[in-house]
């Protein structure tokens, strides 16, 4: 019999996995599981979760909009041309706010060309993704649809190759009353009298890569910024702004950019931006699985870096973080910017995500729960298509990829307050972050409902984990679990399809137990996991 050894996390001895796929310990020949021990306390909070940390993206790139949310042609189509089965989707993932227009797109964007009569509007092209832009869907079609699915709309403003004048317009045709400007009065006269009212703005986007239309160094972007917002809030005092923070924490600047930055804009903005997205790289799955370490520590990076610029500046204010773009993405598939022949629109990295992908999803999830005193805002890139949640077929159906399931589960059940967790669990090595834990665990408390949830990550790819949480303080009662739920299988690289929608969904986990205040679970390999407990704290 073919067997395969590798280090044992449990007592230090070698785990065996033989052909029938169980692993059990050498020196004790049983099946090898770990421990995870978690101490929790209603009094010991980390801080109130933000609503818009279960955020989206929609931008004017390949299928997210035309074939994505919009296809007037396909059968579900309304009347404004949105397909009701891709909505349906969306509502059920439980997403609240999505920013739009982009990303790249946003930096070349004439937001005028996509107001008025559809008939009259120009085909221009698009320099971000080298695609022909038909402009039959822009800032009215948009903020209708997001609210009409109950989602409030985040707007960038281009300044890449625009500024001051077009985001002022822009935000005076968005949230002033009609009879008050020639932009709010353009907006009544386009069928829309009432007022958008956009609360959240984004100052550009990745301003700082070389890839960007309208790049530039941190400096010229702090000035541009710092000028732009004095005039927005000028034309309305209660948006809340976002500056452009770095792309990636790989950029050369990072770190210098935000100091620079918010030196020009800290006391006129809200939030400061962060993107990441993950992949394995050649081949290094445990450093996948463990993404949520770097999303962590950029996060904490960040933060400190504000705090410094306030400590220099005498600012009171605290800052906060708009995560604004994350995902996994596979880049290595992808061929760059400057590969893309120009055409109209088309599929452009529509990745099919596996059962380790919604796991890292997930984790990323917790960690942005787990850093809720400092993120206000966190955007997953994208909605639709573009790696996105939701996947379509164009004329036909829309399903879930295995990603959706973790969003969906988290955004509708973590809501409240993130507890403090003291978690004791063995380490993974890793290459590209060294030791990290091998799960982790997060908790969230609604004080109104008296509902607890764990979320816990299982990053070992061949042990179970044996969970024991002590329950004590919440007054649980042996018969208070709810649910307990896992995103995991045998196989960590099914998928979910247009033929098989549903391989991958959250399924039951059974022998999980709540007895004298102490919760037992297992969680298998490579899995994610959300559980559900009443408790008397209210």
């Amino acid at each position: 019999m073919a067997t395969i050894s590798q280090p044992c996390l449990y007592n230090g001895g070698i785990a065996v996995k033989d052909e029938r796929t169980v692993i059990r310990c050498k020196r004790r020949n049983e099946v090898c599981v770990y421990e995870i021990t978690v101490a929790l306390d209603p009094a010991f909070t980390v801080g109130p979760v933000d609503p818009r940390l279960f955020g989206s993206f929609v931008e004017h790139m390949g299928r997210c909009v035309y074939g994505g949310i919009f296809e007037p042609d396909h059968p579900t189509a309304d009347e404004h041309g949105f397909r009701k089965d891709v909505a349906a989707l969306v509502a059920e993932l439980g997403t609240t706010v999505i920013r739009y227009p982009g990303g790249n797109f946003v930096s070349g964007y004439r937001w005028e060309d996509g107001v008025g009569p559809v008939e009259n509007r120009p085909r221009r092209l698009d320099l971000a993704w080298r695609s022909i832009e038909p402009n039959t869907v822009g800032v009215d079609e948009f903020t209708r649809w997001a609210r009409g699915v109950g989602i409030d709309p985040i707007m960038a403003v281009n300044l890449g190759t625009r500024g001051v004048r077009a985001a002022v317009d822009l935000l005076e045709y968005c949230n002033l009353p009609a009879g008050s400007t020639a932009m709010a009065d353009w907006r009544a006269r386009n069928g829309r009298p009432e007022p958008h009212a956009v609360r959240t703005w984004c100052l550009g986007n990745e301003l700082d890569g070389p890839w960007q239309i309208g790049h530039k160094t941190a400096d010229e972007y702090g000035r541009l910024a710092a000028e732009t917002a004095r005039a927005m809030r000028r034309a309305d005092p209660d948006i809340e702004l976002v500056a452009c923070g770095s792309s990636n924490s790989g950029m050369p600047t990072f770190g210098s950019w935000e100091r620079t930055v918010l030196e020009h804009t800290y006391d006129l903005v809200d939030h400061i931006s962060l993107h990441a997205y993950y992949e394995p790289i050649d081949g290094d799955v445990d450093s996948f699985l463990a993404s949520s370490e770097n999303m962590r520590s950029m996060i904490d990076a960040v933060t400190a870096t504000a705090d410094h610029v306030a400590a220099t500046t005498r600012s009171r204010k605290r800052l906060t973080v708009s995560f604004d773009e994350w995902n996994v993405w596979y880049q290595n598939r992808f061929p760059g910017e400057d590969g893309l022949e120009v055409r109209d629109g088309g599929p452009l990295i529509e990745d099919t995500f596996d059962v380790a992908d919604a796991v890292v999803v997930g984790d990323l999830l917790m960690a942005l729960l787990d850093k809720c005193d400092r993120v206000a805002i966190a955007c997953q890139a994208q909605l639709v298509n573009v790696i996105g949640l939701i996947r379509t077929e164009p004329g036909g159906s829309a399903w879930r990829q295995t990603t959706f399931h973790p969003f969906a589960l988290t955004a509708r059940h973590a809501r409240g307050t993130t507890l403090r967790t003291a978690v004791s669990t063995p380490a993974l090595a890793t290459a590209r972050h060294g030791d990290v834990p091998a799960a982790r665990v997060t908790a969230v408390h609604d004080a109104e409902s008296g509902e607890l949830v764990l979320l816990a990550t299982n990053r070992h790819r061949t042990d179970p984990a044996r969970l024991n949480a002590s329950l004590a303080s919440f007054g649980v009662t042996d018969d208070a679990l709810i649910e307990h739920v896992t995103i995991a299988d045998a196989d960590p690289h099914a998928t979910n399809t247009a033929e098989h929608p549903d391989r991958i969904h959250p399924r039951p986990v059974s022998g999980t137990e709540i007895a004298d205040g102490r919760l037992t679970a297992t969680l298998a390999p490579l899995s994610w996991h959300l559980i559900r407990i009443r408790t008397a704290q209210q």
